[in-house]
């Protein structure tokens, strides 16, 4: 009886560390993926700041500012706003009277098919 009691304990004892090994594992690994995500994120850093400085020096090497163009972009935008604008204020009144007319026209004609419908449910024959 106590070899059978011992073996159980033999077999919980191993279960017990088998569930820390895991346990373990899974902490090790959590902490691997953490410390991948920094080294990642120190690479993608390091990539756009390099891509970021090419782009700077190649607007630089074309005559221009990054305010100048900036303020070139903004302009324009600001005209393309201006244009839009316009045209709104000219076409406004009659979108609204096209709207308005189409609201209030009211058709008082019974489509045909309407009355066949209501002359068969009614039991009428013409």
């Amino acid at each position: 009886m106590a070899e059978s009691s011992t073996g159980i304990q033999e077999l919980m004892a191993a279960e017990t560390r088998a569930s820390q090994i895991v346990a373990e594992a899974r902490i090790g690994r959590g902490d691997r993926m953490k410390q991948a995500k920094v080294e990642a994120q120190v690479l993608i850093d390091g990539y756009r700041s390099e891509k970021q400085e090419e782009f700077n020096n190649m607007v630089l090497s074309k005559g221009g500012t990054e305010g100048n163009a900036s303020a070139k972009l903004q302009a324009e935008t600001d005209q393309d706003i201006k244009g839009m604008q316009s045209s709104f204020d000219k076409n406004s009144t009659k979108a609204v009277d096209l709207l308005l007319s189409k609201c209030c026209e009211v058709s008082l004609e019974v489509p045909t098919a309407r009355v066949r419908a209501t002359q068969k449910a009614a039991g009428i024959t013409v």
